[in-house]
């Protein structure tokens, strides 16, 4: 059985590879940069726009006699025709840091994942399939595997940019990517979720909730808020889906911008995951503003 998650709009969660270079009166400067967005129509900076969809953006399934198959399609919402290469690569959610790429993982996805075409060329306002199929071999123990399925535009997005008071322009060679998190499960595991505390970090200005997960799934979350301070209601809203991983922590961020007093405050509401997020966790913690 499979489980696919997007969002309106045929957007998808894209990683941009960045090659930025400095130039005033012959000096160049040269340096890398790599970014994780959450939308697949936004780039570095403000004019460049990369109009590249993927559908869905989150792919769960159980594999049915060591096998499990799905579809991804990509979309071009432009005018040009775009080509593409598609590969895969392990990857995990972070405590503090949210998404990472891994160069290797004892859950890695890849090893057992064929996918077709390899190399795609979407013609403008137009969109193609890509199918994938994973094969383990009965030896493999039970547990969850994943990787993330990326497709790379081929051909590099130019922007310039001039620094007004400096004089330095900036030239940026940008190489949109649109990802899919593919998890594979084998064997009867599920998540076991739990919260731990919360906090209020100053740096940032936001209250985080730790939430601790000690299955052998991973589950994707939508937080439900409300923040109180003594019998004053401050905040009340819904987050966005957050991932926590297999037998890890993450601290999910409340969407709530504006500065807290200080005191001590109490975060509550649910957790929700599954279809439609029917199924919720409530939690009530405190936390103190400093």
């Amino acid at each position: 059985m499979s489980s696919y998650t997007n969002r309106p709009g045929f957007t998808g969660k894209s990683w941009f590879s960045q090659l930025k270079i400095s130039e005033k009166t012959g000096f160049i400067a040269l340096s890398s940069l790599r970014s994780i967005l959450l939308s697949s129509f936004l780039l570095w900076g403000t004019a460049a726009r990369a109009d590249i969809g993927i559908s869905p953006q989150v792919i769960e399934t159980q594999v049915q006699r060591g096998q499990a198959q799905g579809t991804i399609t990509v979309r071009n919402g432009d005018a040009k025709e775009f080509r593409a290469r598609v590969y895969s690569a392990p990857f995990t959610y972070d405590a503090e840091k949210g998404f990472q790429l891994l160069e290797s993982s004892p859950q890695d996805l890849t090893p057992y994942l064929q996918f077709s075409p390899r190399e795609l060329q979407v013609p403008g306002s137009d969109e193609r399939r890509i199918r994938f199929v994973v094969r383990f071999p009965p030896s493999l123990p039970d547990g969850e595997y994943r990787a993330m399925l990326f497709t790379e535009n081929l051909e590099a997005i130019m922007q310039e940019e001039t620094n007004t008071t400096t004089g330095v322009t900036f030239r940026t060679a940008i190489v949109p990517q649109v990802g899919v998190a593919v998890y594979v499960r084998k064997g009867n595991i599920s998540h076991n979720l739990s919260v731990i505390s919360a906090r209020y970090n100053p740096q940032s200005n936001q209250v985080q909730l730790l939430v601790r997960n000690t299955g052998k799934a991973s589950a994707i979350l939508e937080g439900e808020w409300t923040i109180k301070k003594g019998e004053q209601e401050i905040y009340k809203g819904r987050g966005i889906d957050s991932t926590v991983i297999t037998e890890a922590e993450r601290y999910l961020t409340v969407d709530y911008a504006n500065k807290l007093e200080p005191g001590e405050y109490q975060l509550s509401g649910n957790l929700g995951w599954g279809v439609n997020r029917t199924n919720k966790i409530p939690f009530s913690v405190k936390f103190t503003v400093p």
